[in-house]
């Protein structure tokens, strides 16, 4: 089975890489770009019948730091 696990800082976290591409955006000439926020994208392919809650578990303690980080797990 695929997954994508989709890891986004929280709302109030510091993105100083969302603010480096905001600034180089503006510097190319780029207009109009309000924010910008960096994530990552982490594909996995695990064992069909692998349950909810092992695929949390890989999240909660590996894949995203929960203290900052959102994270979202798509199925493909």
């Amino acid at each position: 089975m695929k997954l994508r696990i989709v890891v986004t800082l929280k709302n109030g976290v510091l993105d100083p890489q969302g603010k480096a591409i905001e600034h180089a955006l503006g510097s190319l000439g780029f207009a109009g770009v309000g924010e910008a926020r960096v994530g990552k994208l982490i594909e996995l392919d695990v064992a069909d019948g692998t349950d909810d809650e092992t695929i949390d578990a890989m999240c909660r303690k590996l894949l995203a730091n929960t203290v900052i980080e959102n994270y979202r797990v798509e199925r493909a």
